[in-house]
């Protein structure tokens, strides 16, 4: 199966998925019955929030703000499962059946949110899908020169595939906090004054940071990027007009890269006289030094740039947070774009 886990297929996904989903529809129904009214009032009182993604999670940690113990907020992939293969629990089911504002990212990873949310109705909940925010502004995953080709199946070639990783730039996550705090004050109106200071602060420092990316793409020599990996920085890159070629798409199962593929990369490293390799955080970084192995000088730094997919209930506890990492992220892309 040349590697693939059957991520992509959204017609495979289903088959997988819905055993899973079925039994946790059935265990979640026992557990909580059949009624549809708020989350708050099951919770006493406070107001549930429930995120599936990490950078979601962390936008509506900030817009509440520390130490608010009328807010429950709910983090499902904390254990650092991918977005691309993650099925829900029982207990995440029931999270979002009761919970008062539900936000996720909304691509063909997340298909299964749709029979949850059908199944697990509340009449006030309010459900942030984070792809319909950016509406017309959602990009389309791209397939860049001298990129693995995957195959598809034929439901696949019907439809367009979005790009999910939608949290990895400044200004969708800008947007994206304006929703979260909007959503929050209509469900919460006592709370709207903390929730807005709270989210107007936040979006300043999205806003300082993307200033600083900007800064440091526009004094840099060097406007491209070589991924020895798959490439989930495609919202990233367009802010910042950073030309990239990678070995896999982003959301690729993808593990082992083809000759053909190693010398392309390789090739464009000696080209363009690049210092640095990229992958990302998840990744063993063996395809990245094949591709340096394969270059003339085999001398440049294997560089990381973290996707966000990865994070997990003990990183936010020791204090991760989705602007520490965008910071560790500029780092390393100004260690990339030298010469």
């Amino acid at each position: 199966m040349n590697g693939r886990s059957g991520w992509r297929g959204p017609a495979a996904r289903a088959i997988i998925g819905a055993a899973s989903l079925m039994l946790c529809l059935v265990m979640t129904l026992a557990a909580v019955g059949c009624g549809s009214g708020s989350g708050s009032e099951r919770s006493g009182g406070k107001l549930k929030i429930v995120a599936t993604v990490f950078p979601a999670f962390d936008w509506a940690r900030e817009i509440v703000g520390e130490g608010n113990d009328g807010v429950e907020l709910t983090f499902l992939l904390d254990h650092g499962v991918d977005l691309h293969s993650y099925q829900p629990t029982a207990f995440d089911v029931a999270s979002i059946k009761s919970c008062d504002v539900f936000i996720y990212v909304g691509g063909e990873s997340e298909k299964w949110v749709e029979n949850t949310l059908k199944a697990a109705p509340n009449e006030s909940r309010t459900v942030i899908d984070l792809l319909d925010v950016l509406g017309e502004h959602a990009k389309e995953e791209e397939t860049v020169e001298g990129m693995e080709c995957e195959e598809k199946d034929e439901e696949e070639e019907e439809g367009v595939e979005y790009d999910e990783h939608v949290w990895l730039s400044l200004k969708n996550a800008a947007l994206f906090c304006e929703s979260i705090c909007q959503a929050l004050c209509a469900a919460d109106p006592a709370n709207a004054d903390g929730y807005k200071a709270n989210a107007e602060a936040y979006v300043e420092k999205l806003t300082k940071l993307d200033g600083e990316y900007e800064a440091a793409v526009e004094a840099a020599p060097v406007k491209t990027l070589v991924f020895g990996d798959r490439f989930p920085f495609r919202y990233l890159t367009d802010d910042y007009g950073i030309t990239y070629y990678a070995a896999f798409v982003g959301c690729s199962a993808e593990t082992e890269a083809s000759f053909k593929t190693v010398v392309f990369l390789a090739g464009k490293v000696d080209e363009l006289g690049l210092g640095s390799i990229m992958r990302i955080e998840t990744s063993d970084g063996s395809i990245a030094r094949t591709i340096r192995d394969n270059t003339k000088s085999k001398d440049q730094k294997i560089l990381i740039l973290d996707s966000l997919q990865s994070k997990t209930g003990d990183d936010v506890r020791n204090g991760t947070s989705y602007l520490s990492v965008m910071e560790q992220n500029l780092s390393a892309l100004k260690e990339a774009l030298k010469k």
